[in-house]
């Protein structure tokens, strides 16, 4: 591309023109820099369901935004709710002091949460709540006498995030390659995806135990009294919506039991209503000790991460302290910022006032009916899905991820947001989606499939 102007202004408002130059300095992340600063696709406004680009150019958001805009972009409410607080109480910090919409929104999200798990310890992203559920539960076995317990064990494939922590317990290769092992004593289990239970709808029918027995097999491998804590994501997101087969978590949740591993359910996409239920614990019937949230608990209108645990693991960790010292010498100088809070209240209260949960769960029949329609289509190698959640793959050409790469491209210049993990697309739109939006983007992915 030239140096010939961006125009960055939508519907009237102030644009802003940019040259080639002047992208030079945003280093984005997760993007190929030189070829996007070419041709650059950037987002100026957001309403509902929809986005426009620098052109003014309309688009559905098929991916409600990176999974976290539940409800629709520029929630009346939510946007004044924060500047409301802003203009009350911009700053304080959750060190030895708080503010009063931090425990408020304690209190709502712990509401949510499946018992006994009732404590919240606030960060400022997914990957955060990561890092802090590791050092929860290190802790934890620390305060009972366990400190031999060091080991963790994710999955292939697995996300938790892009911190020291998250990185070496997330199984996606090309995540983890430049920085080698960061973490000692992380033990990956197998992923869930079977070639021969290919365009599963919801869980797949066969495998679950034998392939929940890998923690059996770390287990046996390491020493029963190694193991820390087991992470899993109910739905393995970010890699293309790899749904757990019938049994697979339940046997998860058996073994820990048997030999005190502590669970831990990464929901920061699955969270917040996006598999028919408030979170994928419930969708699936099966408790962890520990959950990780981020994304939709603000819309993402405000960077916020959580932490919620048992009962119990937080009375272990705060009785062990002395008296007049700090118990779990950890946080961070944004944790329950006031406007976050402001953002999680107002986030929380439309999602219990619209009964957002609800009218996921009975939309989902229509929205996995609309996508495995594409299922024909010769460039669609597989499908899945689950409540709103779906992933596809599309069959690679020549290097992989390439393809992908070009069809995220193509369906934004078409008229579509969505995510895409190297040859894998996944479809996760706002909560509040209507029939007819589902159509439409169903329309561009079947355009846009047939012509790469």
């Amino acid at each position: 591309m030239s140096d010939s102007r961006i125009e960055s202004g939508v519907g009237g408002g102030p644009s802003t023109a940019l040259t080639r130059a002047e992208l030079e300095n945003h280093w984005l992340p997760f993007t190929d820099n030189k070829t996007f600063k070419d041709d650059p696709r950037l987002v100026a406004r957001g309403e509902g369901v929809y986005l426009w680009n620098q052109r003014g150019e309309k688009l559905l958001d098929g991916s409600a935004g990176l999974f976290t805009t539940a409800l629709g972009h520029c929630r009346p409410e939510i946007t004044e709710a924060v500047s409301a607080q802003l203009g009350e109480l911009d700053y304080i910090p959750s060190f030895l002091r708080s503010h009063p919409r931090s425990f408020e929104a304690a209190n709502l999200l712990a509401r949510m949460l499946p018992a006994p798990i009732n404590h919240v310890f606030f960060c400022n992203s997914g990957s955060e709540s990561v890092d802090t559920a590791m050092k929860i539960v290190i802790q934890y076995h620390l305060a009972r006498g366990q400190a031999q317990r060091n080991v963790f064990v994710t999955r292939d494939r697995a996300y938790h995030g892009v911190n020291l922590g998250g990185t070496a317990l997330s199984g996606i290769a090309r995540n983890r390659q430049a920085f080698g092992s960061l973490v000692p004593g992380i033990v990956h289990m197998r992923d869930t995806w079977d070639a021969d239970q290919c365009f599963s709808r919801g869980q797949p029918a066969r495998g679950g135990l034998d392939l929940a027995d890998d923690l059996l097999r770390a287990v046996r491998t390491h020493g029963p009294d190694r193991i820390a804590a087991c992470f899993v994501e109910p739905i393995a997101g970010s890699t293309g919506v790899l749904i757990p087969p019938l049994g697979y978590l339940e046997r998860i949740r058996e073994i820990c039991d048997d030999y005190g591993i502590l669970l831990v359910f990464d929901e920061v996409i699955t969270g917040f209503g996006r598999t028919g239920a408030a979170f994928g614990a419930d969708s699936f019937g099966v408790t962890p000790d520990i959950m990780t949230m981020a994304k939709a608990l603000t819309n993402g209108a405000q960077p916020m991460g959580a932490v919620g645990v048992r009962d119990d693991i937080y009375a272990a960790v705060v009785d062990a302290g002395p008296g007049d010292a700090v118990e779990f010498a950890h946080g961070y100088t944004f944790s329950a910022h006031p406007a976050a809070c402001a953002a999680a209240i107002a986030t929380l209260g439309i999602y219990e006032r619209e009964k957002i949960f609800e009218r996921s769960g009975e939309m989902s029949e229509y929205f996995l009916d609309s996508v495995f329609a594409l299922q024909n289509l010769p460039a669609v190698a597989d499908i899945r899905g689950y409540g709103m959640l779906a992933g596809f793959d599309v069959a690679a050409q020549g290097t992989p991820g390439l393809r992908g790469m070009r069809l995220q491209r193509a369906l934004f210049d078409a008229g579509l947001h969505i995510k895409t993990t190297g040859d894998a697309a996944i479809l996760a739109p706002p909560l509040i989606v209507e029939k007819s939006q589902i159509d439409a983007m169903c329309e561009i992915l079947r355009d846009v499939l047939k012509s790469i």
